[in-house]
């Protein structure tokens, strides 16, 4: 999940040297070129991301983004000359002909996919409301496609409700499309950028989402008109990266943090005072009411680094992904990360249970202790490291609650190790069940998470990425949830885009299911369908392609990583494209039988 920050993330670490008697290009090549050569191990975008990046993308990191840190230690004609000379010109502008011809109606109050997945976090659609069958499902062609303006990765999943498509970009932008054709009803421009899926309430009426500055948001449905903005979180590195959850009223928001990485490569950085947290909000108005740390202590001073900076813990414990919603035990459950620095902590690398009404913390089950990483862990300075070697096993995703019937239920979560757990909700976490599925490492393992179908079956993709080695990693394997039992694992097949840099077959992206049918996307670009009895691959799109757009901006698909499909009324959605050390891209894809 650190390639989710990997733009520009080896430049932070050279770029506090940099000596403006050179030229931006020189000061490039002898500074940082070698951290964004290819296959390098931090994850950072390569020469040719960074240049399909407009030049304003990259000075807003350096001034109020991720690259903050390294920016404040810069005239201002310095940030501009080096955005100018790594990025693009302007961005192109999406032509009238992109918007809607006539008035948009009224957003109907009929959820078809709302947000990121179901409470229970099962991303199962059921058939009447998929429109698709194993029958159908390798008939599937490509109806239109959008192309995100001036960026270089679309993070975002698409919610469709009432015949209306909403997305974010990774630039801050918000759409709401019509979801049959495509073209643009409204854009919102929010602070920073927005990977949350948005999320449908108030009857229709309002539309929710996070983006990567920690800042909660409420729009018109309708219009795109601003209810209200609020910042969930007030640490200066917080950020949302995991969709928020409505129920009742209230939106349960996950935060993470970006102290872990860019700030923690510069040994004169104080590593780490970040905590991740759930906050609930009113969504009637964003007024917070409570705040559940995953770390109960405050960090505080605990000593000097090797150069004599102040260090700071507990910290970390990021939430990545979306909360699960246990309705039955008002319970919200979040798979947290590792710790950013020393001492370590209980609470990493764990599921955590929250009561919804209080925030109380109601349980906890670790399955890694010890785990403390951030980023100067694979970087040149090593000075912030807090632990050699290195394990990093944090969880990307909340888990899946399913019932198996007897009155019995399991959480089945996975972490970047490569494990998959069943855990008993109702018996404080206890493991039902462990397997080892892949290798595991730094990039997964396994990374964002499965789905369950109604047959109490997991489908789980698999990571395993390796720089260096694009045929290394991927699969989808069928896991029985009351036993832990593997089913079937189909590998990845060779991928196409060999020589291609940021090619490989590693699948981290999460899995969404339908009856008789599961969808994962690759980092190779491709989107495939697997049948749910063995396993066997019944359709493969690439998307590693340029594409005609219909609101004339010009798409590109590439890798999807973080990106899962949507699946309404005959309709497959999927972003793709992802920066970092992946292939990059900017399009939005829907897929229909024949194309129809």
């Amino acid at each position: 999940m650190r390639l989710v920050w990997g733009y520009l993330a080896a430049l932070a670490a050279a770029a506090g040297s940099i000596a403006f008697a050179q030229s931006p290009a020189d000061s490039f090549q002898s500074k940082c070129s070698a951290c964004h050569a290819s296959n390098n191990a931090v994850g950072a975008p390569l020469p040719e991301t960074l240049r399909q990046m407009s030049w304003r993308t990259i000075l807003t990191a350096l001034e109020t983004g991720k690259m903050t840190g390294i920016g404040s230690t810069l005239s201002p004609a310095e940030r501009e000359s080096i955005a100018k000379f790594l990025g693009t010109a302007e961005s192109q502008a999406m032509p009238t002909s992109a918007h809607c011809p006539a008035k948009a109606p009224a957003v109907r109050a009929i959820s078809n996919w709302n947000g990121w997945a179901d409470a229970a976090n099962t991303r199962f659609q059921p058939a009447k409301s998929a429109g698709l069958d194993p029958a159908s499902a390798p008939r599937l062609k490509l109806k239109w496609a959008f192309g995100f303006p001036g960026v270089s990765t679309a993070l975002g999943e698409p919610s469709v409700v009432g015949g209306r498509l909403f997305v974010g970009a990774a630039d801050g932008s918000v759409y709401a499309l019509d979801a049959s054709s495509g073209c643009v009803y409204w854009t919102y421009s929010a602070v920073a950028g927005v990977r949350t899926a948005p999320v449908i309430g108030n009857r229709g009426r309002s539309v929710y989402f996070g983006d990567l500055r920690g800042n909660v948001y409420a729009l018109n449905a309708d219009s795109g008109a601003l209810l209200w903005r609020v910042r969930a979180d007030g640490h200066p590195l917080a950020v949302i990266t995991g969709s928020l959850k409505l129920n009742a009223g209230r939106l349960y928001v996950p935060i993470s943090g970006r102290d872990e990485s860019i700030a923690a490569t510069n040994p004169s950085y104080e590593c780490c005072t970040f905590r991740g947290s759930v906050v609930a909000l009113d969504a009637a108005n964003g007024r917070k009411i409570w705040q559940a740390y995953a770390i109960d202590e405050t960090p505080a001073p605990t000593g000097k680094n090797s150069v004599g900076t102040r260090t700071w813990g507990p910290s970390g414990v990021a939430i990545w992904s979306s909360p699960t919603l246990d309705l039955q035990k008002h319970a919200v459950y979040v798979g947290t990360g590792v710790n950013y620095s020393n001492p370590p902590t209980a609470t990493s690398d764990a599921i955590l249970a929250f009561d919804m009404e209080s925030g109380k913390l109601l349980w906890s089950r670790q399955f890694t202790t010890q785990d403390s990483y951030n980023f100067a862990c694979g970087a040149k300075d090593k000075t912030n490291c807090p632990r050699d070697p290195i394990i990093d096993s944090d969880l990307g995703n909340s888990g899946i609650l399913r019932s198996l019937g007897n009155r019995k239920r399991v959480l089945a979560a996975s972490d970047k190790s490569g494990m998959v757990y069943g855990i008993d909700p109702d018996q404080e976490g206890r493991i039902l069940w462990k397997q080892k599925i892949a290798g595991g490492g730094v990039n997964g393992g396994t990374m964002w998470g499965g789905a369950a179908d109604e047959q109490g079956v997991a489908y789980i993709g698999i990571s395993d990425y390796t720089a260096g080695k694009p045929e290394t990693g991927g699969g989808l394997i069928a896991i029985q949830l009351s036993t832990g039992e593997t089913l079937w694992k189909t590998p990845a097949p060779k991928p196409a885009c060999l020589g291609t840099p940021g090619c490989s077959a590693a699948q981290p992206a999460p899995v969404t299911v339908i009856p008789g049918v599961a969808f994962l996307g690759s980092w190779d670009g491709h989107l495939r369908a697997y049948e749910t009895k063995a396993g066997a691959i019944i359709w493969d799109f690439d998307t590693a392609r340029e594409f005609p757009s219909v609101n004339g901006v010009p798409a590109h698909g590439g890798s999807i990583n973080s990106m899962a499909p949507v699946i309404v009324g005959g309709v497959v959605y999927v972003t793709s494209g992802y920066s970092g050390a992946a292939m990059p891209g900017n399009a939005l894809l829907a897929f229909t039988v024949d194309g129809r």
